[in-house]
């Protein structure tokens, strides 16, 4: 099987923003000055995703993935704030929150793709 270039570039945008999103949650203490544009190309990666990742057939199940992502992401962030801080927990909850960054665009992209392509049949 014959992949496509846009396959591919979505493909490693995806592993950019996941490793991105996974280095900003471990280090968000040192890297606390830089967060905001660190965040921002979180969000630009997570809408280019969206875009150029995810095919017609393969919507639904990046839909489905993307959306257990974004749901345990959103409450799991909620028992960590009970639980004393340290660095784990730290991470952690820095780590779900990079995500989310990155995962909301892309679901809404692919969400919004799969509504407009259903509506043309």
């Amino acid at each position: 099987m014959v992949k496509s270039k846009e396959n591919l570039l979505g493909a490693y945008a995806f592993l950019i923003g996941v490793v991105l999103a996974i280095v900003i949650g471990m280090f968000n203490n040192a890297l606390s000055q830089a967060t905001g544009a660190l965040y921002t190309a979180l969000i630009i990666i997570g809408v280019a995703v969206g875009f150029m990742n995810v095919g017609d057939k393969d919507s639904h199940t990046f839909l489905l993935a993307s959306l257990s992502i974004v749901i345990v992401g959103a409450l799991g962030l909620e028992p960590l704030i009970y639980i004393a801080d340290n660095f784990v927990v730290e991470s952690l909850r820095n780590i779900l929150g990079s995500l989310l960054v990155l995962f909301v665009p892309a679901t809404i992209i692919v969400a919004l793709k799969t509504v407009f392509a259903m509506a043309k049949i």
